[in-house]
């Protein structure tokens, strides 16, 4: 046995250094300048009938069956590798074991006790990862890198070696103890934790009891999720950490995303919280690199891919509340910026009182979903909670006597009794193409994520006509514009006024804190609250304080403001004759129809929310002005009476007398 008491570091090879002892009295060849080791794509070929290495060293005769049979009872009880409980035991030779590995993993073998190792090679792969993946770097060759690793056949660590050297890797197979033993003999002491690793933000985040889970059936994946959990418990990975305290404090904070911005200087990760950004944390530039690649592993998405988009989505359990984390990358100038969309299936699960919808709109929308057939459409801008008031829908309509099917982009909750499809527009599973399908499948409500063209549109109200209940969603200001949208998806106007049952308008405006004051009403307050149409209000007002419970921003928690258009025969006959949207509108409002800003403006006068969110949130373009029921002549939203005929506006019930306004209502605006 050729005995080398150190290893050479060389910052260049020449050609007498390139010889690799080998085991015996034997040597390995020079590396060549080509790499002979098996590709990824070979090395899962070869896998797929591949012998195992119990039969090889029975077919040799190294290793009686009795002895065999009771080192792979031991090993089930441990995570250790067969070969090296059989050579720990001096149950084969060292000789006798590396041959039959070199033949079932067809890796040639090189004892990393003796191997030359290029310094810069070092550079490429962390001390931390080689002690985590149990591998030792040795040289380079061209764009690939020969590596000793004691699971060379363990792809993922060959992918997350190549994406954090930007190099392929060619493995090569060595023991376990040898490789270990050649790190610490080649690699620097480990310093002390940096100032990067010592993040106050970590520290101040209790991540004790969190638990990971994927909803991919790949195995890669979950192996992934079980290494990042022994990780956080270790303590020992400074991304591991600091992903579970982001993910913590968000929950903490009730924020519905986490965003992961890179900068030139540093990554600034903020949080959505009521439906604004604000800053959580900075981290050090040093530490992007493997915080992105930490979610996305979690993800199940490709680490190696840095120039594309991704999706993905995994499972978080933060004591007793669950999460669905639905993770977007993106690829920008300074690096991935990564989004996670925090789902609580919770949320899927409220009443529509509890949403914010008034009682009197809650009966009307659940009278809408009693009916057979017909079309609900959800509409307002993104973020608005259409999703959730859908989701609200299905949760009340769902029973074992019914049958539910969606078609989603993507799926954001998941409901019992449910059959919900996933669009998947690259293999041509379009909504369009699924609500073909699914119409053959006997179903009684259809809900469809997105109307977004015409041949969807087109599919789902002629369903409504056919007898099933289709819920829907459309991006429009208001619940009178969807008729336009669909108009100019080019759906006929007598389809429309045919198949439409109702549509629900709605925003998300923030709710004042527990901590809010009542002070005396303002002149501004009075003449914003004039130029709305209200008239009459209190003479206190509600504005934000701010306390540590709402983190001083006055607010906690949102709630809906909704309108509720239900096409009677009257607003049918208008859309059939191709009325303006403000007709319509009219017509609906001489109908008891409460808009949008009405039932906001109730909502500020309840004290749930201020005039000032509810102005950042709520257009009032439509609120200037009214008609009158009677003549049809334009009138000022503050009107109580028609000027002209003297009939009740849309704020008094025909035949009651008009009271005057208070005093209240005008002290202190000229």
């Amino acid at each position: 046995m050729v005995q080398v008491t150190n290893v050479t570091l060389t910052n260049h090879r020449d050609s007498d250094k390139q010889m690799l002892p080998a085991r015996g009295n034997h040597l390995c060849p020079p590396l060549k300048r080509t790499i002979d080791g098996p590709s990824s794509s070979e090395i899962a070929l070869h896998h797929m009938g591949k012998k195992r290495l119990g039969e090889v060293l029975r077919e040799k005769k190294h290793i009686s069956a009795e002895a065999l049979e009771k080192v792979l009872q031991e090993q089930q009880k441990t995570t250790g590798l067969l070969g090296e409980m059989l050579l720990q035991r001096g149950l084969v030779s060292k000789d006798d074991l590396v041959s039959a590995l070199e033949e079932v993993g067809r890796f040639r073998y090189v004892d990393a006790r003796y191997a030359t190792v290029e310094t810069a090679v070092l550079e490429l792969i962390p001390r931390s990862a080689a002690v985590r993946y149990c591998v030792l770097p040795l040289v380079r060759e061209g764009r690939k890198i020969v590596c000793v690793m004691a699971e060379p056949q363990n792809l993922r660590a060959i992918e997350d070696l190549r994406f954090m050297s930007g190099m392929d890797i060619a493995p090569r197979l060595g023991l376990r103890s040898e490789i270990q033993e050649a790190i610490e003999k080649v690699y620097a002491p480990p310093e002390p934790a940096t100032e990067a690793e010592k993040l106050p933000f970590v520290e101040q985040v209790d991540i004790s009891d969190m638990q990971f889970f994927t909803s991919s059936s790949s195995e890669r994946n979950k192996a992934a999720i079980e290494e990042f959990e022994a990780d956080l418990r270790r303590e020992r990975t400074p991304a591991v950490r600091l992903v579970s305290a982001i993910l913590a404090a968000a929950a903490a904070k009730k924020a519905s995303d986490v965003h992961i911005e890179p900068q030139p200087l540093s990554t600034v990760v903020r949080i959505r919280v009521d439906g604004l950004l604000r800053e959580l944390t900075h981290i050090p530039a040093e530490l992007t690199s493997s915080l992105v690649s930490r979610v996305k592993i979690l993800s199940d998405m490709d680490i190696a891919e840095r120039r594309m988009p991704q999706d993905g989505r995994f499972l978080a359990r933060i004591g007793n509340n669950n999460l669905d984390l639905r993770v977007s990358s993106l690829p920008t100038h300074d690096g991935e910026k990564i989004v996670m969309r925090l789902l609580d299936p919770a949320a899927s699960r409220v009443g529509f009182t509890e949403l914010g919808l008034s009682k009197e709109d809650a009966a009307n929308l659940a009278t809408l979903l009693a009916q057979p057939q017909g079309m609900l459409l959800v509409t307002g801008p993104t973020g608005s909670g259409k999703s959730t008031t859908l989701y609200s829908a299905l949760n009340m309509l769902r029973s074992p006597g019914v049958n539910i099917i969606t078609v989603e982009d993507p799926i954001e909750y998941k409901v019992e009794d449910c059959n919900q499809v996933q669009v998947n527009p690259k293999a041509g599973l379009t909504f369009a193409n699924c609500l073909r399908s699914m119409l053959r499948q006997d179903p009684n409500i259809i809900m469809v994520g997105e109307i977004r063209d015409t041949e969807t549109a087109e599919i789902a109200l002629q369903a409504a006509q056919t007898g099933h209940l289709v819920l829907s969603t459309l991006h429009t200001n208001d619940s009178v514009s969807a008729i336009t949208r669909l108009l100019d998806l080019n759906i006929p106007a007598f389809l429309i006024a045919s198949s439409v049952s109702g549509i629900v308008g709605q925003r998300l405006v923030r709710k004042l804190c527990r901590c809010h004051d009542r002070v005396a009403v303002t002149s501004d307050y009075a003449s914003r609250l004039l130029a709305a149409g209200i008239v009459e209000f209190e003479d206190t007002m509600c504005i934000p304080v701010g306390c540590s419970f709402c983190e001083n921003s006055g607010y906690k928690g949102r709630v809906g403001i909704y309108e509720l258009l239900i096409l009677d025969e009257q607003i049918r006959g208008a859309i059939r004759s191709g009325h303006r949207d403000d007709e319509i509108r009219n017509l609906a409002r001489s109908a008891d129809m409460k808009i949008m800003q009405e039932d906001a403006l109730e909502k500020v006068k309840a004290g749930v929310t201020s005039l000032e969110e509810v102005l950042r949130v709520v257009p009032f373009e439509y609120s200037s002005g009214t008609r009158c029921r009677t003549c049809g002549k334009t009138l000022a939203a503050s009107f109580l009476f028609c000027p002209y005929c003297g009939a009740g506006t849309r704020q008094v019930a025909p035949g009651t007398r008009a009271p005057m306004p208070t005093r209240r209502a005008t002290e202190g605006v000229v």
